[in-house]
C-alpha cells in the first residue's frame, strides 16, 4: 500500500443513497437481547446510517507511559474505518508529537505513524495487520449500531445479558460478544483479535473494550466513554493489556 487511504474520501463515500428507516418491529424475530439493545441505540424511524464520524481525545499507552491524544475517525461499513490522531510525547511546550493513521479500507490494513511528522517511528502493513484491523472494525460497529439491522448479521443469544452477533467485514467474517443491560444499553464488546500484543508471532488473544458513558446524537445512542486492550477478562487486562482509553465529543452519522 503505497498511499494512505483518505479519511475525507471515505467519509463522503458514505453519502448520497436514500436510506431505509429504523422500524422496531422488523426485529421480531431476532433474541429478546439483542432486540432490547437495538431498540435502546436506534430510534424509530432514524435512517439506517452506513457510517459515523467521530471526534475524541483521550490516552494512550506507549510503552510503559500513558499519553493525551486527539483523534478523528470515520467508520464506513461495507468499506472500513480511518482513524487519525496526534498523541503529545513529552511536555506540551516541547510541540514534541506523533501524528498518522490506523486504517483498514477495502479489505487492506496500514498503520502509518511519525515523530514531529518527520521521523517515522511506525510503518506496518500485510496480511496480519489487515487481518488484526478487521477485528477492531468489527468491535467498533457498535459505534454505528445502525449497521447491525438486517439479515447480514446473525445473533444468538448466551443468557439475558450477553449475545454473539456474527458480522462480515471486507475480506473477513467474525463473531464479537456483546453484554446488554437490563434497559438495552452495551457494556462490553469482546472478540477473539488476531494480534501480537506480546511483540512476537501473531495469534488469536482475547481483545476487549468497555463501554459507559451513552449519549444520542442524530437518533442514534452509542457509548462515549471507552477503554481497551488485550487479554480481557484477566488480571492481565488490568496490568498490561489495557492500552486506549477515549471519550467520544462529537458524532455525525452520514446522511
Amino acid at each position: 500500500m503505497s498511499e494512505l487511504p483518505d479519511l475525507d474520501e471515505l467519509w463522503i463515500s458514505a453519502s448520497g443513497d436514500a436510506l431505509p428507516r429504523f422500524d422496531p418491529a422488523a426485529l421480531a424475530e431476532l433474541p429478546e437481547v439483542a432486540r432490547r439493545y437495538l431498540v435502546h441505540a436506534i430510534a424509530p424511524g432514524t435512517p439506517l446510517y452506513p457510517a459515523v464520524r467521530l471526534r475524541m481525545h483521550g490516552e494512550i499507552k506507549l510503552g510503559a507511559d500513558w499519553h493525551p491524544f486527539s483523534a478523528e475517525q470515520v467508520i464506513r461499513w461495507g468499506r472500513g474505518l480511518i482513524w487519525r490522531a496526534r498523541a503529545q510525547m513529552g511536555p506540551a511546550f516541547l510541540h514534541l508529537a506523533i501524528t498518522g493513521q490506523d486504517s483498514y479500507v477495502d479489505g487492506e490494513g496500514a498503520m502509518r505513524w511519525k515523530l514531529a511528522g518527520l521521523i517515522p517511528v511506525m510503518r506496518a502493513e500485510g496480511p496480519d495487520i489487515s487481518r488484526s484491523a478487521a477485528g477492531r472494525l468489527e468491535l467498533e460497529s457498535v459505534l454505528v449500531p445502525t449497521v447491525l439491522v438486517g439479515d447480514a448479521v446473525q445473533w444468538r443469544p448466551d443468557d439475558a445479558h450477553h449475545t454473539r452477533a456474527t458480522l462480515h467485514v471486507p475480506e473477513h467474517d467474525g463473531e464479537i460478544e456483546l453484554e446488554i443491560d437490563d434497559a438495552g444499553r452495551i457494556l462490553s464488546a469482546v472478540a477473539d483479535r488476531w494480534g501480537n500484543p506480546e511483540g512476537g508471532e501473531h495469534h488469536l488473544a482475547r481483545f476487549g473494550v468497555l463501554l459507559a458513558e451513552h449519549r444520542s446524537f442524530m437518533g442514534v445512542t452509542i457509548p462515549t466513554r471507552i477503554r481497551a486492550g488485550w487479554y480481557f477478562g484477566t488480571e492481565r487486562y488490568r496490568d498490561e493489556g489495557e492500552f486506549f482509553r477515549a471519550e467520544i465529543d462529537e458524532a455525525t452519522f452520514a446522511r
